[in-house]
């Protein structure tokens, strides 16, 4: 099975018109704070996308900075319990999506996921997702990733039962 890289996520954003740009870089950029110092961003301007499972199908969550994600928010969304929401191995994440962990871009993956994007990536003008590879970020606006995942808007930080 061939592991999808930066030129693919290219492919994808020239075949769809997507408007965003792969910045090629000197250093891996393994964290939020990496990836933040390479391009000179806030680390709140880092878009994280990270593969879980549910009981139905794998799921797709995107946000940024470096707060953890709330599985109890996802497990509300989708009615089922906060345990049934698993974080997808990095074998898992390379089957379903064809991206390494820690290169995940939002969108053009392998398969269509289903993906729930956190408002507070809205609220950034412009942000830094996984571009394809470890020393490669997709520089782009956050509307566009709202618009090519077709993503259901959801606060993935907050405990829905508080």
């Amino acid at each position: 099975m061939t592991v999808l890289n930066s030129a693919h996520l290219q492919s994808y954003l020239d075949e769809h018109e997507i408007p965003g740009e792969i910045v090629h870089l000197e250093v891996p950029t393994p964290t939020v704070e990496s990836a933040a110092q390479a391009v000179n961003a806030q680390v709140e301007q880092i878009v994280k996308s990270i593969l879980f499972l549910l009981p139905e199908k794998p799921v797709l969550a995107v946000t940024c900075g470096t707060r953890p994600i709330e599985r109890r928010s996802m497990a509300a969304h989708f009615e089922v319990g906060r345990k049934r929401v698993k974080l997808a191995d990095a074998e898992t994440v390379l089957d379903v999506a064809g991206f390494e962990v820690g290169a995940m871009p939002p969108f053009g993956h392998r398969q269509a996921l289903d993906t729930l994007l956190d408002p507070q990536v809205l609220a950034q003008e412009e942000v830094f997702a996984g571009g394809g590879e470890g020393h490669a970020l997709l520089r782009i606006d956050p509307q566009h990733i709202l618009q090519v995942s077709q993503a259901t808007v959801l606060d993935l930080h907050t405990n829905p039962n508080n």
